[in-house]
């Protein structure tokens, strides 16, 4: 069960959430540094799934497992963060400034 809802979480909600930002923001949707996010994002809960279920069976050999893939987790959030601010400061560099003429 507890594999189940890490799966839930990390594999469908925050794709699910990525996506919506990224399809809000066409020019990260097709950027290479998005496209790693999420590949290094579904790697990770793939591994962190399979090690949780495997430590909740009594495979104590499964712990690197899961602290690497829990990296790998955190790592694919903080570049999703970093995307996030970077297209942010992007838009507003992209809006031209008023001037008093106009």
């Amino acid at each position: 069960m507890p594999a189940h809802a890490h799966l839930n979480l990390l594999g469908w909600v925050s794709l699910f959430l990525f996506g919506i930002y990224y399809r809000l923001h066409p020019a990260l949707e097709t950027s290479r540094l998005a496209m790693t996010q999420i590949v290094v994002w579904c790697v990770g809960t793939a591994f962190l799934t399979v090690a949780v279920a495997a430590l909740h069976l009594g495979y104590a050999a499964f712990e690197p497992v899961a602290a690497v893939s829990s990296l790998l987790v955190f790592g694919a959030l903080a570049l999703f963060a970093l995307l996030v601010f970077r297209s942010d400061k992007l838009a507003q560099s992209a809006t031209p400034a008023m001037t008093a003429a106009e």
